[in-house]
């Protein structure tokens, strides 16, 4: 098992990441000197008959919320019974929720123990390879119809276990969603981490035959480094969209978990790239990349039935969106990124090419 300290302004929390974690939780907390009333565990329907009495085992007795898998989760009638289930449950002020599953389980669950009394314990229990990054940081959301985590928070938990056994239960669709968030990682922040990836992993069966530990500490790294810098988004953690403002338009416009999250942001760096190349007059590498994303099966077209006004009108509702603008984050060269606003009518042009490549 190794530590990672998360630093932010307003919180510290260690990080711990290894293998069979889920069956050591309470020890953790216990080691961390942490004392809590009374657990809720939300989790998925997936997780739970997976990993659920492990966490419980560990902890003795707690209160247990199950939501649907994947996006649709994220709602709020969901959001609305973890609440209910903490009140029937006499949950108080030094009560914890736990999130024991994906990135949406830990959104869902984040924003409930954020707004839960105006705030009690969180502790995040990461299933997924994708989770590596939305577990860190402290951002906690759900979704609207009219636009992806536009209801939410900056809620840092207390602690982070990451059991990365707990892969091993992943479907393919699930390997490369969160590689793909692994990359991005790389692709605004460290260009040597960059062809590490690009060297290592072709396929993902390689991603699937390695100790990920290392890997996932230099992607954790990225990440914990920009929001000690910029915990609340003012700044340099905007670059931690990058390829998102197409991504979320495309899942907002497809419906939420018709494609998945790590894939939508593939397609939307492609994008981000071609928007570089135009906007700084420069060339980047994104032929090979894209050679690369076929061979780990990421998408790189903009999925059939799609139109550049309709993603346009999603993307003006982006929260990085000012003023009418929308603003994207670009890259220079790989490792370094910078949000700028974009020109209408260039991002219409440049979507109009782009669909047409996927036909």
């Amino acid at each position: 098992m190794n530590v990672l300290n998360i630093s932010t302004r307003s919180k510290q929390y260690p990080l711990f990441i290894g293998k069979g974690l889920r069956y050591r939780v309470g020890e953790l907390l216990k080691e961390m000197n942490r004392s809590y009333s009374k657990y809720l565990i939300i989790t998925d329907e997936t997780v739970a008959p997976l990993y659920l009495q492990d966490v419980i085992d560990s902890l003795g007795e707690v209160v247990t919320h199950i939501v649907p898998n994947g996006e649709k989760a994220k709602s709020f009638d969901h959001y609305y019974s973890c609440l209910t289930t903490a009140l029937e449950n006499g949950l108080d002020r030094k009560s914890c929720i736990i999130a024991l599953g994906g990135g949406v389980v830990g959104d869902l669950a984040g924003f409930a123990a954020a707004s839960y009394m105006r705030g009690i314990g969180f502790i995040q229990v990461p299933t997924t390879l994708l989770a590596h990054d939305s577990s860190v940081g402290g951002k906690v959301a759900i979704n609207h119809p009219l636009g992806k985590n536009m209801i939410g928070s900056f809620y840092q938990p207390d602690a982070v276990i990451y059991d990365v056994e707990t892969f091993q239960s992943l479907p393919d669709v699930e390997w490369r969603s969160g590689f793909s968030e692994v990359i991005k990682h790389a692709l605004i922040w460290d260009s040597s981490f960059y062809e590490e990836l690009k060297r290592e992993i072709p396929t993902i069966n390689e991603l699937k035959n390695i100790d990920l530990t290392s890997i996932l500490e230099k992607a954790i790294g990225v990440k914990a480094e920009v929001v000690s810098q910029d915990e609340k988004e003012t700044g340099i953690r905007a670059y931690l969209n990058f390829g998102h403002t197409l991504a979320h338009a495309i899942e907002a416009e497809l419906g939420y978990g018709k494609v998945s999250h790590g894939e939508a942001v593939a397609i939307g760096m492609i994008f981000a790239m071609r928007v570089s190349e135009k906007h700084y007059e420069i060339k980047l590498p994104i032929e090979s990349i894209e050679e690369w994303f076929k061979q780990l099966s990421l998408p790189i077209r903009i999925p059939s039935g799609l139109s550049a006004d309709k993603l346009i009108e999603r993307m003006k509702m982006d929260k990085k969106a000012m003023h009418g603008e929308i603003y994207m984050v670009l890259q220079k060269k790989i490792g370094e990124v910078e949000t700028t606003s974009i020109d209408e009518k260039v991002l219409y042009l440049l979507l109009e090419k782009e669909i047409e490549r996927g036909l």
